[in-house]
């Protein structure tokens, strides 16, 4: 009996047509003209990224060899630069950072005005209650104020501890190149 239910039923089935799905493709009406499409970043050159970080510096009343050595220890002045934690540009400064200021991290002018701004503030905060300020101003910059105040100094995070001796060297070296 079953053999013959298969017989039947695969005979019945093997007359039917063949259905296939449409494969789906747009109209040309349908698809985004290029005019929208969103560009790659634009890469600057180092002569581009000195004048941002220059011009940003003067701004905010900090030494230059300070904030490009900050920019160095970020991203090594590529304004392309993407963390995995999500930060931008050529100082890592996170979307929400930048939208303090009313600014958008990922335009290389506003990213540097943003975290030079930033830097500036805890400057700021450190500069007259410590001597040890500009330790405390990189180490903030890097794993917050929060952690700098509860440690009362620089976190005993590796990864701080060695971005403040990366920061402090860059800079040495710069002040020496007259920048």
């Amino acid at each position: 009996m079953k053999c013959f239910a298969l017989l039947v039923c695969s005979l019945l089935f093997s007359s039917l047509p063949v259905l296939q799905a449409p494969i789906y493709s747009p109209a040309p009406s349908e698809t985004q003209p290029a005019s929208l499409s969103v560009p790659a970043p634009k890469l600057l050159s180092r002569a581009e990224v000195h004048e941002l970080i220059e011009t940003a510096a003067e701004k905010h009343n900090l030494p230059l060899a300070f904030v490009k050595s900050i920019v160095a220890a970020e991203s090594a002045f590529r304004s392309d630069a993407v963390s995995a934690k999500g930060a931008l540009g050529l100082m890592q400064v996170m979307p929400s950072t930048a939208m303090m200021f009313g600014l958008d991290a990922s335009v290389p002018d506003q990213n540097v005005e943003a975290g030079t701004r930033y830097l500036a503030q805890l400057v700021a905060r450190y500069r007259n209650t410590t001597r040890n300020w500009m330790k405390r101003s990189i180490a903030a910059y890097n794993a917050g104020p929060g952690n700098v105040d509860k440690y009362k100094g620089v976190p005993p995070f590796r990864e701080t501890r060695t971005y403040v001796t990366r920061v402090l060297g860059y800079m040495k070296i710069y002040r020496k190149a007259g920048a």
